[in-house]
């Protein structure tokens, strides 16, 4: 079987660490290059870099892709805060690179994909909806991308149902006390030391809640879904945005 080189952008952080020994681990993946702050991403070239996984930060993710698109790598994108707008921008890069495949990924744990799936599922049978996120409080953006990745679905979901928009009487309070509205879904973002990365999903109708919820009590819980995304992100050309479609759940 023949290997895959693999490079890692934000290779000394706390997810890259993870990934460049789960890489390093599996049998028909190569570990060829670990970049970080004040490496010179050449080094993906150089190495023969075939696939990068890329974990950084909200300010530095789209000048790394760029570059790996540019260079012809295939990239696979864990760090959050990708808004629709850089989505966008990636889209036209590659319209002009079609060699090259891109997968954005809000999270890597295949139950936090499933927890997604069933929240959109569940969303237009309720009154009520709001989505609680907690993580580290290390953590630079808020909300999480995986929450927004959740609000959307939901919203879409209520939306195409024809289910009104949850009720709310606030009328006086703390700003930020009801969250943040996101595609009209309320979302809550805690930050507490000692938490890796959880969400809640809480729907409520007449005489009855539902609370679907997904923990990562270790960043090894996110190394399958990374692992799956190396091995597979040439199958989809283009820009992918989750897992969803790798698991065959579209």
């Amino acid at each position: 079987m023949p290997t895959t080189k693999v490079g890692v952008i934000g290779a000394r952080g706390r997810m890259g660490t993870e990934v460049c020994r789960a890489v390093s681990a599996v049998d028909g993946f190569e570990l060829v290059a670990q970049v970080d702050v004040g490496d010179s991403l050449d080094a993906l070239v150089e190495a023969g870099t075939e696939v990068v996984v890329e974990f950084t930060t909200p300010a530095s993710v789209l000048d790394n892709i760029r570059f790996c698109i540019e260079h012809g790598l295939h990239v696979v994108v864990g760090t959050t805060g990708v808004d629709d707008a850089a989505l966008a921008e990636i889209a036209t890069a590659l319209e002009a690179r079609p060699d090259v495949s891109e997968l954005v990924v809000p999270n890597f744990g295949i139950g936090a994909v499933l927890m997604m799936r069933f929240a959109a599922i569940a969303a237009p049978y309720f009154e009520s909806v709001e989505v609680v996120e907690l993580h580290h409080p290390d953590k630079v953006d808020a909300p999480s991308g995986t929450a927004l990745r959740t609000a959307t679905p939901i919203a879409d979901a209520r939306r195409e149902a024809g289910t009104a928009k949850s009720p709310d009487a606030t009328n006086t309070g703390v700003e930020g006390a009801r969250g943040a509205q996101v595609e009209d879904v309320a979302v809550h973002s805690i930050r507490l030391r000692g938490l890796v990365a959880h969400q809640e999903v809480l729907f409520g109708g007449p005489g009855e809640t539902l609370t679907i919820r997904h923990d990562s009590l270790d960043r090894s819980s996110f190394m399958p879904g990374v692992l799956l995304s190396v091995a597979r992100v040439r199958e989809t050309p283009g820009l992918t945005v989750g897992l969803d479609k790798l698991l065959g759940l579209v």
